[in-house]
């Protein structure tokens, strides 16, 4: 899997340098994805600036609240020791006694609000040191009331000095409230700020994600129209191209006719000269041997010249040997011409066939040769098709007597076929021996007419192969062949799960 992470990165690199379409638009949706993705971390940052702004707010708020607490709790406790002075009820005193219970928790609640805040830390120590001085104020005057001493009492609420306690009470807390009021005010045009930047931030990212998706919807719909204008162009050029391929078609199949047609002609044509040549071969063998009895009765008279008799009895039947071994090769070269000839002209006529059954048939027509070659034949895993019955006999024929033909003295032959499916609509016939072989050089070579490879030490004009690979292509298949010299043949064929014939029988 890692092995294949630079193909796909050089594949992804040119993929970049081409300046595609679709390079466009990859890129582009990149960007706007890079956009989107820096949007939301830029909005996660704001946010959170936006929330501490907002904590620092709140916890403004918070000390001043505790602060004017602070206040509140001193004047309810003056309050109430005053009515008490005033009145001598000692319900007042209950109340003095809540507020003077409550001062040391709003107190510890100021400081632990100011933390770290230097101003409200100042604030918080000034608010206790003159809270506990108003308490121990008002305490010692309650006191002095209890005592019965009231003129006492009173001479210290004129003396001013819980007063001038409680004007310093109420100047620290404006002090503190006015740095408070401004602290907080500057809190919250900071977070109003960061809102609104947030806002524009997300608008403008929004706008230019909005511009990137306008532009890859109109490349797109450049690319949708130039595709249509595309196909429009293919189907003119495909509408004129059937019309030019119909007509070649018909002048390459009149043209193939009367090749055929030229081939037969010439071929019987060929063949009257060629009986005449055979004819007379044998009425010069006839006066061969007349003359060689004249000569032998002669011989009984008077003696023969000895150069008529060695043109006679040697050279004569010499030159007619050579002369009926070359017209019986033209009349098998005649033959395979009239046998291919024919076969071009034949109409195909499609039905499911197992091959299997065919190559065993075809073996047991030869099994005299199999038996003297000591050849195994086998016929492996099968598969069926539709195509022409004739044809396919012709060629597993022609490959199965080949495979026996040029088998090796040296080793036991196998011939084995097979096949299977091809993904697509399509089969694979392999035939394997364990023959002679055939050099790579001669691949092609061995399919070509009257060409043949290797040893010459078996009859044949070079017509079996060429006559199968034209069997095979009329089909609408192909044939290819592996092998090495000395390691065996194997001879691949391919063809279409099903033949589909035009109107003239042929293969479209």
């Amino acid at each position: 899997m890692l092995s294949a992470v630079p193909q796909t990165l050089s594949s992804f690199g040119r993929f970049l340098k081409e300046g595609t379409l679709g390079r466009s638009v990859f890129l582009l949706l990149a960007a706007a994805i890079t956009l989107l993705l820096l949007v939301n971390i830029s909005t996660f940052v704001l946010i959170q600036r936006t929330a501490s702004f907002n904590n620092e707010v709140d916890a403004t708020w918070q000390l001043r609240r505790a602060a004017r607490g602070v206040l509140l709790n001193i004047k309810d406790a003056e309050t109430a020791q005053r009515g008490y002075l005033l009145t001598g009820q000692t319900s007042f005193l209950l109340t003095y006694d809540q507020s003077a219970e409550a001062a040391p928790e709003l107190l510890g609640r100021l400081r632990q609000l100011a933390g770290d805040d230097d101003v409200g830390q100042a604030s918080a120590e000034a608010l206790t040191r003159l809270s506990r001085d108003k308490f121990l104020e008002m305490g010692a005057i309650i006191d002095l009331s209890r005592r019965g001493q009231t003129q006492q009492a009173l001479d210290q609420v004129r003396s001013g000095r819980g007063k001038t306690l409680m004007e310093q009470l109420d100047s620290e807390i404006s002090t503190l409230d006015s740095q408070l009021g401004a602290r907080l005010s500057q809190q919250q045009a900071n977070s109003e700020g960061s809102a609104v930047f947030t806002i524009i931030v997300n608008a403008v990212a929004g706008a230019l994600i909005l511009v990137l998706g306008g532009i890859i919807v109109i490349l797109i719909r450049r690319y949708l129209l130039d595709l249509a204008e595309a196909r429009a162009d293919l189907a003119r050029v495909n509408a004129g191209l059937e019309d030019t391929i119909k007509s070649r078609t018909a002048a390459l199949t009149r043209a193939n006719e009367e090749v055929q047609r030229f081939a037969y002609i010439v071929s019987h044509d060929l063949r009257s000269p060629l009986v005449n040549v055979m004819g007379y071969t044998a009425e010069l063998e006839q006066v061969g041997k007349t003359i060689d009895r004249a000569i032998t009765e002669a011989e009984q008279v008077r003696e023969v010249d000895k150069e008529v008799i060695a043109a006679v009895r040697e050279d004569l039947p010499e030159a007619v040997g050579f002369i009926r071994a070359s017209t019986e090769k033209m009349d098998r070269l005649i033959n395979a011409i009239l046998k291919l000839s024919r076969e071009g002209r034949r109409s195909l006529v499609p039905e499911t066939l197992d091959v299997g059954e065919m190559a065993k048939a075809a073996a047991d027509a030869i099994r005299h040769q199999l038996d003297e070659t000591e050849t195994e034949f086998v016929v492996g895993e099968m598969t069926t098709f539709e195509s022409d019955r004739l044809s396919i006999e012709q060629i597993i024929g022609n490959l199965i007597e080949n495979a026996v033909k040029y088998s090796d003295a040296a080793r036991p032959n196998r011939i084995e076929v097979s096949g299977h499916d091809l993904p697509g609509g399509w089969v694979e016939i392999a035939i394997a021996d364990h023959g002679r072989g055939i050099a790579p050089k001669d691949h092609e070579r061995i399919f070509e007419l009257f060409r043949r490879s290797g040893r010459q030490d078996r009859p044949g004009e070079g017509l079996g192969l060429a006559f199968v690979r034209n069997s095979v292509r009329r089909l609408g298949g192909s044939i290819d062949v592996e092998s090495e010299l000395g390691e065996g043949s194997t001879f691949r064929l391919k063809f279409p799960k099903r033949l589909v014939l035009d109107e003239a029988g042929d293969t479209q």
